[in-house]
């Protein structure tokens, strides 16, 4: 059961995510019209990923799970606001993409740490899981319109 201050702070990993989001969509020049959306599109992917890491979930596998939806997300969006999925989904996948994992893998290379196989195949299984993720859902047909006769 989830209380009033883990509520809270759900939501402020919601608003969060979103602005970050809104900020990335901002920085890939996306038309203004769709921030909200983008924003929208990544927090809800963040938000699932923050509740199944929190419910024990590896990270891989977390990443996978909150793939699914967020590309299901904007994929639909895509399509009801007549643009590229891209526009949704690149930004979208802003928060789930392993960029510390990717900074730590090469810091600890560098350093000469050991660490750093174990941090880069951490690393490429959330990259995987991401790519699996949008793969799972893009790769399924859309439905098409039936065609009435005249």
């Amino acid at each position: 059961m989830m209380d009033l201050s883990n509520l809270l702070h759900l939501l402020s990993e919601f608003v969060l995510a979103g602005v970050a989001t809104v900020s990335f969509a901002i920085l890939l020049s996306v038309p203004k019209r769709e921030y909200l959306t983008c924003g929208f599109v990544g927090a809800v992917g963040w938000v699932i990923y923050v509740l199944l890491t929190d419910a024990g979930q590896s990270p891989a596998l977390a990443t996978l799970i909150a793939s699914i939806p967020l590309t299901a997300l904007a994929r639909t969006f895509a399509i009801r606001h007549k643009a590229p999925v891209t526009v949704f989904l690149v930004s979208g996948i802003f928060a789930l993409v392993p960029g510390a994992g990717i900074y730590y893998t090469a810091y600890y290379f560098i350093m000469g740490d050991p660490m750093f196989s174990t941090k880069g195949i951490e690393t490429l299984k959330i990259a995987l899981a991401l790519a699996l993720g949008m793969t799972i859902v893009l790769g399924m047909p859309l439905p098409r319109k039936k065609i009435t006769k005249q």
